[in-house]
C-alpha cells in the first residue's frame, strides 16, 4: 500500500495558526485531552459521495483552500492512480482534523464490496461512524454491508448524514422511509432540515436544489450563498414571532411546520430521556414553550442516547456544494463518543499504564519503508522504544512515530491514550496484531482481531522469465501484507492470488505494476471453489508420522478425528469455515496467531492450515471440517517445528483416505431493477445460468418486518420538492425488481449481459451470499475446469 503523501493546497489563514508554526506546533504544544478525540470513520455504500464530504470537511476545517474533486482525481484522500483514474476509493485514509476544540481522526473508506477490508480494518478501531445515504437512492445494498461491519465490531455511536440533496429525486422522506425499511435503527431522529429554497414558488413548479439548513436543536437557519458560505441566523422563539419572522418570505411553506418539527423531536428525544421528560413535564401549557427550551439542555440528553444508541441522529445537506458539513462537523463533535467514553478499563486511562495498542493496517512507502497504522488503547507510545508483539511473540523495535496531517507526515515523540497514527520500524507486526510493552508483557492478552473477509475469485499469476519470479513472489508477498483479504499461494508450481471479486483482483494487477514495478500476466480468473470432507472410511490412516534428522530417526504420533461440520453448524471465518480444536474441545487459533511461537500446537496449527490450503484430491481450499488434535506425542529433543510437517502429512492421509467430497461454489444475491418488457429476458437468463429467482417486486432484501413509523419523525414529501414530481411522472409498475441468488463464476460478465438484456436500463445490486453445494454435472464441470479430469 502507498500512503497518502499528496501536497494538500494548504490554506494559511491567521485565524488557523502561523506558517512558520505549522504542523509542528499542532503536535507538541496543543494539550493532549482525550475526552477531546473523535476516532471516527466515513461510510456508505460507492459513490454516495464519501470522498467528496471528507473534501468538504478538509475545506471547512481550513486544511484546503480550495476543494479537490473526484471527477477531476484532484481530491486529498483518493491519491492512488487506480483511484483517480476510476473515481472511487480503493483504500481507507486517515486524516487528523482540527474543528473548535475537538481533533477528529477521519476515516475515509471505500465503499465497493471488493475493498470491505478496508472498512473491516477502519471499524476495529474507531468510536463512532457517520454513515452518508445517497438521498436519491436511499438505503443501498453496501450500506447495510458496512453498517453489519459497524454491527459485528460494536460501534454503536453514529450520525446519518442524508448527501445529494441538490440532486433531482432527492427525497428527505424517502431516505427516512428506506432507514426505517431496512432496519437500520427504529428511531431515526432528524436534527436538521432541508430548506429546498427560499422562494416559494421553486416549491410549487418542484425545482430541486437546497439552499439552506434548519437546526431543529439550536433553533437556528442556515443561509447558503452560491459558494457554500454560510449566514447562521437565530429563529424566533415564540409562535407569533416565528410566524412573522423576517428570514423566511411570506406564505413559505416550510415555516409553519418548524413548530411541529421541534415539538415531535424533543417530545422523541424525551422518551428515552427520563431528565428530559421530566424538564418538558414542567413547561407551560403555551405552544411556544416547546421553542423556549435551550440547546444546552438538550444537547446532555441527545449525546447519551446516541452513546447508547438509543436514537440515530440525521443531518442532511450537499456535500458538493459545502451545505451542511460545518453542523455535521459540529453535531459529530457534540454526540460521537470520545476514547474515554468507550473505554471500560478504568485504568487504562491511568498516566502510568501499560502500554497497549492495536496494528489496524500496515502500509508501504518507497522513501519511508513499511508503515504500521495503530490505534493505542492505554498508556503511550513512545519513539526509539520497544515493544511486544503479543499476537507474535515477537519484539519489535519502535524506529519513528508519525502524525499524517493529510500529506505531511509530522514526527512526534510519543502517541498518548486514544491516539492513531502511524509506525516506522516494525517488521513482523501484520493487521489485527496486538502491541505491549515489554515490561509486564507475560500478563499482555491480545485485543480483538481483524479478520479479513473469505476469497471469492483467484487467478494465476505468471511472471515474464525465470528471472522475474523472486520480485514477483517479493511483491504479491509485500501487497498481501498490506491487504490482509488479498491470499498467496502456490499449486503444483502455479502461483495464485486470491481476492474479494474481478475489481479487486483488477486493482491487484495494476498496483503490482505500478507500485513494485514488477514483470507478469494474469491467466483467467476463476472463482474460489471449496472442498467438503468425503465419506470413504479413515479409520485404518496410522496416526504416526516419522523422519530423520542428524541421521535420527524420528517417530511422531498425532492423534486426530475428522469429521465433516453438520448442516447448522457455523465455521470458525480464522479457519476459513472449518473448526480446529483441541482435546478439551477448546479452539485452537491458526499458527501465526499463537501467543508463542515456538509453541507445539502453533507448529501442529500450521502444518493443519497447509493441508486445508489444497486438498491431496483436488489442489482446491477445504472448508467445513471439524478437526480435533486429541493427543501429540515427539521427542522433546527435537525441535517443535518438526509438528508441522508431521501433522500436514497425517492430515493428508486423512483427507486422501476419506476420498473427494463435495464441492462448493460462492454464490451472490443480486437485486435487479428492469423496465416490465425485460422481465422475462432476466429470469430466463438466470436459469440459464444457475441462478434462482426468489421474489419479484421484492420491496426489500430483508425478510423481516420493518420497523414502525410511529417512532420516528417523518418530514412530508413536499419538503424535497423535486420528489413528487419525478414521482407524478413515473409509474412505479413500469419498474420490476428481481431477487435472485446465482453462482459468482456465472455471474463475471452479468454487467453486459444485463446492457444487453434491458437495453441499456437494469441496474443491479450484488452482495456475497456464502458458498453452497454444486451438484454432481456441475462437479464435473468445475474438475475439467481445473484440470482435474
Amino acid at each position: 500500500m502507498v500512503i497518502r503523501l499528496v501536497t494538500p493546497r494548504r490554506y494559511h489563514s491567521p485565524t488557523w495558526f502561523p506558517r512558520s508554526l505549522h504542523n509542528r506546533w499542532l503536535s507538541t504544544q496543543v494539550k493532549h485531552d482525550p475526552t477531546k478525540l473523535r476516532n471516527m470513520a466515513v461510510v456508505a455504500h460507492i459513490d454516495s459521495g464519501k470522498t467528496t464530504l471528507t473534501e468538504s470537511v478538509l475545506l471547512q476545517s481550513h486544511y484546503l483552500s480550495s476543494a479537490g474533486s473526484v471527477d477531476t482525481g484532484s481530491t486529498t484522500t483518493d491519491f492512488l492512480p487506480a483511484e483517480r483514474e476510476r473515481g472511487i476509493t480503493i483504500q481507507s485514509a486517515s486524516i487528523p482534523v482540527r474543528w473548535k476544540h475537538w481533533t477528529f481522526n477521519l476515516i475515509d473508506t471505500p465503499g465497493h464490496a471488493d475493498f470491505g477490508m478496508e472498512v473491516e480494518s477502519a471499524s476495529r478501531v474507531v468510536d463512532g461512524a457517520v454513515v452518508l445515504i445517497d438521498a436519491v437512492e436511499g438505503v443501498e445494498a453496501q450500506t447495510k454491508g458496512v453498517w453489519r461491519q459497524l454491527d459485528r465490531y460494536d460501534v454503536n455511536s453514529r450520525i446519518l448524514f442524508l448527501n445529494k440533496l441538490d440532486r433531482a429525486g432527492a427525497s428527505f422522506r424517502s431516505s427516512m422511509l428506506s432507514v426505517l425499511a431496512n432496519r437500520l435503527h427504529p428511531r431515526p431522529m432528524a436534527i436538521t432540515l432541508p430548506v429546498a429554497s427560499f422562494d416559494p414558488q421553486d416549491y410549487a413548479r418542484a425545482e430541486p436544489g437546497i439552499q439552506g439548513l434548519v437546526d431543529l436543536v439550536n433553533w437556528e437557519v442556515w443561509k447558503y450563498d452560491t459558494e457554500g458560505k454560510p449566514t447562521v441566523h437565530s429563529l424566533p422563539r415564540t409562535v407569533e414571532e416565528l410566524e412573522n419572522t423576517k428570514l423566511f418570505p411570506p406564505s413559505h411553506p416550510l415555516v409553519p411546520h418548524l413548530l411541529s418539527a421541534r415539538v415531535t423531536l424533543l417530545d422523541n428525544l424525551a422518551q428515552v430521556s427520563e431528565d428530559l421528560f421530566d424538564v418538558l413535564l414542567d413547561l407551560p401549557e403555551d405552544p411556544s414553550s416547546y421553542l423556549s427550551v435551550q440547546s444546552a439542555d438538550i444537547l446532555p440528553h441527545l449525546r447519551s442516547a446516541t452513546l447508547r444508541n438509543d436514537v440515530l441522529p440525521v443531518l442532511c445537506g450537499s456535500a458538493f456544494k459545502h451545505i451542511g458539513t460545518e453542523l455535521l462537523m459540529n453535531y459529530v463533535g457534540e454526540l460521537l463518543p470520545s476514547p474515554v467514553d468507550v473505554e471500560s478499563n478504568q485504568k487504562a486511562l491511568a498516566a502510568n499504564a501499560p502500554l497497549r495498542m492495536l496494528a489496524w493496517k500496515v502500509g508501504w512507502d518507497k522513501r519511508k519503508g513499511w508503515m504500521t497504522f495503530v490505534r493505542v488503547y492505554s498508556g503511550t507510545l513512545k519513539s526509539q522504544s520497544s515493544v511486544l508483539n503479543a499476537s507474535r511473540n515477537q519484539k519489535e523495535k519502535v524506529s519513528k512515530l508519525l502524525l499524517l496531517y493529510a500529506a505531511e507526515a509530522e514526527e512526534v515523540d510519543s502517541l498518548p491514550f486514544g491516539s492513531v497514527g502511524a509506525v516506522l520500524g516494525l517488521k513482523y507486526t501484520r493487521t489485527g496484531d496486538t502491541l505491549v510493552s515489554v515490561a509486564g508483557s507475560s500478563n499482555a492478552s491480545s485485543l480483538r482481531d481483524i479478520i479479513p473477509p473469505p476469497p471469492l475469485m483467484s487467478v494465476s499469476v505468471i511472471p515474464h522469465s525465470h528471472a522475474d519470479l523472486e520480485p514477483v513472489e517479493d511483491a504479491l508477498n509485500a501487497l498481501a501484507r498490506t491487504d490482509p483479504s488479498v491470499r498467496v499461494e502456490t499449486q503444483e508450481g502455479q502461483l495464485l492470488v486470491h481476492g474479494l471479486g474481478a475489481l479487486h483482483l483488477e486493482i491487484v494487477e495494476s498496483r503490482l505494476r505500478e507500485e513494485w514495478k514488477v514483470n507478469f500476466e494474469f491467466g483467467r480468473r476463476r472463482v474460489s471453489f471449496r472442498e467438503c470432507l468425503g465419506s470413504g472410511d479413515v479409520s485404518t490412516v496410522s496416526n504416526s508420522w516419522q523422519t530423520e534428522i542428524g541421521g535420527h530417526p524420528i517417530h511422531i504420533k498425532l492423534d486426530f478425528a475428522v469429521t465433516p461440520l453438520e448442516d447448522e453448524e457455523q465455521g470458525d471465518p480464522l479457519w476459513d469455515g472449518n473448526i480446529v480444536l483441541d482435546a478439551d474441545g477448546k479452539s485452537i487459533p491458526p499458527g501465526e496467531l499463537h501467543a508463542n511461537g515456538n509453541d507445539a500446537l502453533a507448529h501442529v496449527a500450521k502444518g493443519i492450515s497447509s493441508t486445508l490450503s489444497s486438498s491431496p484430491n483436488t489442489t482446491l481450499a477445504l472448508s467445513r471440517l471439524r478437526i480435533q488434535l486429541n493427543g501429540v506425542d515427539y521427542p522433546k529433543e527435537v525441535h517443535p517445528s518438526v509438528l508441522a510437517g508431521a501433522s500436514a502429512s497425517i492430515l493428508r492421509n486423512i483427507v486422501r483416505a476419506a476420498g473427494q467430497g463435495d464441492l462448493m461454489e460462492p454464490y451472490i444475491r443480486l437485486r435487479i431493477s428492469v423496465d416490465e418488457g425485460s422481465v422475462g429476458r432476466v429470469v430466463e437468463d438466470l436459469g440459464e445460468h444457475g441462478g434462482e429467482v426468489l421474489d419479484l417486486d421484492a420491496v426489500s432484501e430483508e425478510e423481516t418486518e420493518p420497523f414502525v413509523e410511529d417512532d420516528a419523525y417523518l418530514p412530508p414529501q413536499w419538503m424535497s420538492p423535486s420528489t413528487g414530481k419525478a414521482a407524478k411522472g413515473t409509474s412505479s409498475r413500469m419498474k420490476r425488481t428481481i431477487l435472485a441468488v446465482a453462482p459468482l463464476s456465472q455471474m463475471l460478465d452479468y454487467s453486459t449481459r444485463l446492457r444487453a438484456l434491458s437495453g441499456g436500463h437494469g441496474l443491479f445490486q450484488m452482495e456475497n451470499h456464502g458458498f453452497r453445494r454444486v451438484s454432481s454435472q456441475r462437479t464435473i464441470d468445475i474438475l475439467k475446469e481445473l484440470g482435474r479430469m
